[in-house]
């Protein structure tokens, strides 16, 4: 559902919160309904409501006009919330059980009515806190491969391709990622923010010329090719997740681009991850044991990923180079290639640039801290740089296990 009255931009707050959730008639009772602002991100307001008698809740998220993390100076787009509810409804038809339903929006308000996934946490927080998650592996690979397939020119006409690539145009964001992804980290700019303790590892990268080749390539297929479409910021901080469930938020990044991205992200924050418990678990043999349900995770995700996306190709393929023997499997290889190298990048800005991950930052110890930062910087700096001679997802572990 969505509105087609033009209407002015204003921020919300918990009482207009309110008179919009009337005008939707999304409860029966709105003078007892329960109203938080619960976003923690840098990007959006986002309210929970919820009406007492019935237990019925919803969430109501807000694009502001400014990245909240550096206030005014920084504007963004309001389009961003029409890119999140659209891609939110696009990966609805592939894998509904993947992501919130989303039940209204509103483009000149930036405003998206969705599923409250309250009863789910955070993935970076429960692996920061240890949990593990049985069906992961199954529900990311699935839909990652869901996705990218039905959204390539692999399985949708070339019209309706070219189409989906100019109502996912994304340039705001995607600067964003350019800048802060694949330019900011390797040069001294003023939006990295590091310690001290870290300026000489930094300073290696900044001096090392095949780095910045490397990610300034990659950069490129980023700018250039529009494969499929992505989620765009695909981390563990983009995920909820019970036991039985796995919802994917947060796609206000979504654009056409490279088919190895979204997976990178994702294991690039498990391996870093996989990295911070050797300070976060101090028992050697559970550390062993929780790195080594990682060492899995990132292993069925990927087995799960390239046998769903086979299987796509083998039963729905309608371009026919699909019908081509053996094309498939070179499809995948670029896909594995490009997300090292990928990974390398998120690794490198998730440890020096501007937004960092709470798995490493979270670390007590800040000599432990600084020391475990470090690898990581070395292990993106090899991704980057070597993307090529990692040839499968076992030698991609080994190398975050030996790092």
């Amino acid at each position: 559902m969505a509105t087609t009255t033009k209407q002015a931009y204003t921020p919300l707050n918990e009482q207009t919160v309110i008179e919009l959730s009337q005008e939707l008639n999304l409860f029966t009772e709105y003078s007892s309904l329960e109203v938080n602002e619960i976003g923690d991100g840098n990007l959006n307001l986002v309210f929970r409501l919820v009406e007492p008698s019935t237990k019925k809740s919803v969430i109501i998220k807000q694009a502001l006009p400014y990245a909240k993390v550096v206030g005014e100076s920084w504007p963004l787009t309001l389009d961003r919330a029409r890119i999140e509810s659209d891609s939110l409804k696009k990966f609805a038809e592939f894998a509904p059980e993947h992501v919130p339903e989303v039940l209204y929006s509103n483009n000149d308000l930036a405003v998206t009515v969705m599923e409250d996934l309250s009863s789910h946490v955070i993935l970076r927080k429960g692996l920061i806190d240890g949990e593990t998650y049985p069906n992961l592996a199954q529900h990311i690979g699935t839909f990652i491969a869901k996705n990218l397939f039905y959204t390539s020119d692999f399985y949708l006409h070339p019209f309706e391709k070219k189409r989906l690539v100019q109502q996912f145009t994304n340039p705001e964001l995607c600067k964003i990622t350019e800048d802060l992804v694949f330019t900011d980290p390797f040069y001294d700019i003023e939006t990295n923010d590091f310690p001290a303790e870290l300026q000489d590892a930094v300073s290696e990268l900044w001096n090392d010329p095949e780095l910045r080749k490397k990610a300034a390539r990659l950069k490129l297929k980023f700018l250039t090719n529009a494969e499929a479409l992505l989620h765009g910021d695909l981390h563990s901080g983009s995920i909820f997740v019970i036991e039985e469930s796995t919802k994917i938020i947060d796609s206000e990044f979504a654009y056409y681009g490279p088919q190895g991205f979204d997976i990178a992200h994702f294991f690039a924050n498990i391996a870093m991850n996989h990295i911070a418990q050797r300070a976060h678990i101090k028992d050697v043999e559970k550390r062993a044991g929780y790195q080594l349900y990682l060492s899995g995770l990132i292993r069925d995700t990927w087995n799960v990923f390239t046998s769903t996306y086979k299987e796509l190709w083998r039963d729905k393929g309608v371009e026919l180079a699909t019908k081509l023997p053996g094309f498939e499997d070179e499809v995948l290889e670029e896909i594995f290639t490009d997300m090292v190298g990928f990974a390398g990048c998120e690794v490198i800005r998730r440890t020096i640039g501007l937004a960092h991950v709470a798995d490493l930052d979270s670390i007590a110890d800040f000599d432990e801290q600084i020391r475990l930062k470090k690898k990581v910087l070395k292990l993106g700096s090899d991704w980057v740089k070597n993307k090529q001679r990692i040839k499968n997802i076992e030698e991609f572990i080994t190398s975050i296990r030996s790092v």
